[in-house]
């Protein structure tokens, strides 16, 4: 290339890259996508207890301690002393097929390594009204790692979201009917991205890496009401408050041309809230063996309808190009997920569990990329639980989840993310196991 060249393509090519680094830094925080428990960039693996019915009746049962996040109230039900802790293991595929785009490369999908999701609980009664716990789990967070010579890479290549949650929690028996619970969350936000750009043409064939950086701890809390409606019958009522971060990080280029020499890190901040749940469940005593669970969970996604990043500390090419504030457009909407379930006593050490749920995607065919390629979800689980002894309990579930078959159609909008369209479908296989010890 010519020194004239050169010259013509330096500013379109600074601005471009200007564009493009204000824009991975706004959608950095949602870069978990595929496939777990719940839709989104949520996670439903916070109980093994739970699982083995589709997290039905999740908010009525009051089971364990786990409860503690499924309805704060339920720890009134816990007539001893428990520590209760697991882990759930997911082994995500997602199939990608009728890839197109400009640029060559590869297209082998499973982007998702094997996932490990640790919860971990502790309840005691004070007396027989008041009952206190504290809960760590993780209410949402995945990681996807395309492959280096990934096709779409332009539009994302690795992302992680890891949020961590402990709440401690107080629980009041009102009545033999009414008992209410709640307590504050401390929260932490942890993101990593990284996208290619297109600047091989102007770099010996090498592309230009970004990777963004950010975490943050904010407070939010969770509220319950669980009602006995009948000695058979339980309805529960669980509030999760939304969480606002204000993520810092830095922003680092490097491998950009000599001709638009960016290379270095960025100081940031990204604004991002996490949306706010209300799950409602029944549960109900058939008999002394079948009890049946239905639940449903609306969740305000719309809370994320744009991202807002700014990068700071830049030098003064990337002053002269204006790197500053950027909003990217996410338009999500909400959803209200349903499921059902049931659970048979076959004898004294061994319970049965089974459950469906149907869970709507938030993000529509217009918005969905690479980073969350996520439809509408079902999922069937199978479970159960074993107690050799009065004190303990293993419960453990196995959950099989499918997304239907969805499109990834995105542009190039800053010239240096060459087109992409592909189809995702998307599938899960989770095990859980959680032990549960009362004292």
């Amino acid at each position: 290339m010519n020194v004239n060249n050169r010259a013509v393509l330096r500013p379109c090519v600074q601005s471009a890259l200007a564009r493009w680094i204000k824009l991975i830094g706004a959608v950095a925080i949602l870069g978990a996508s595929t496939t777990a428990g719940a839709n989104g960039i949520g996670l439903n693996e916070q109980s093994a207890s739970s699982a083995g019915t589709a997290y039905a009746g999740r908010s009525s049962s009051a089971l364990d301690a786990s409860t503690l996040y499924g309805n704060p109230a339920g720890l009134t039900k816990l007539q001893r002393s428990e520590i209760s802790g697991g882990a759930a293991i997911i082994s995500v595929s997602n199939d990608i097929s009728d890839a197109q785009s400009n640029v060559a490369g590869t297209n082998k999908g499973d982007s998702v390594p094997l996932g490990v999701v640790p919860f971990a609980y502790m309840s005691t009664p004070l007396d027989d009204r008041f009952s206190i716990g504290v809960g760590l789990y993780a209410p949402s967070g995945l990681i996807n790692d395309y492959e280096s010579s990934f096709q779409g890479r332009y539009h994302g290549s690795y992302s992680t979201t890891k949020e961590i949650t402990l709440q401690p929690t107080l629980a009041y028996r009102i009545n033999d009917y009414v008992s209410v619970g709640g307590g504050p969350t401390l929260n932490r936000f942890d993101a990593k991205l990284q996208n290619d750009m297109a600047t091989g043409a102007l770099n010996n064939g090498q592309d230009t890496q970004v990777t963004v950086k950010g975490d943050d701890t904010a407070i939010g809390y969770n509220l319950g009401l669980l009602v006995d409606i009948s000695e058979a019958t339980r309805w529960g009522i669980t509030y999760h408050s939304k969480v606002s971060y204000h993520l810092k990080g830095h922003t680092q280029v490097s491998g950009s041309p000599s001709a638009v020499p960016l290379d270095g890190n960025y100081d940031n901040t990204i604004d991002i809230t996490m949306p706010e749940s209300v799950d409602t469940s029944i549960t109900h005593r058939f008999n002394s063996r079948w009890t049946g669970y239905l639940g449903t969970t609306w969740t305000r996604w719309s809370r994320i309808q744009q991202v807002q990043a700014i990068n700071s500390g830049v030098p003064p090419l990337g002053q002269a190009v204006g790197m500053g504030t950027v909003t990217e457009l996410m338009n999500w909407h909400d959803t209200w997920s349903s499921a059902v379930g049931a659970s048979y006593q076959l004898n004294p050490q061994w319970l049965l569990r089974a459950g469906y749920a149907y869970d709507p995607s938030p993000v529509g065919n217009d918005n969905r990329s690479v980073r969350v390629p996520v439809g509408n979800r079902q999922a069937v689980t199978l479970g159960g639980a074993y107690s050799p002894s009065a004190d303990l309990t293993i419960d453990f579930a196995y959950g099989y989840l499918w997304d239907s078959k969805v499109s990834v159609n995105q542009s190039n909008n800053s010239g240096l993310q060459p087109e992409y369209s592909a189809n995702y479908e998307n599938s899960a296989n989770g095990f859980s196991v959680q032990a549960t010890y009362r004292y």
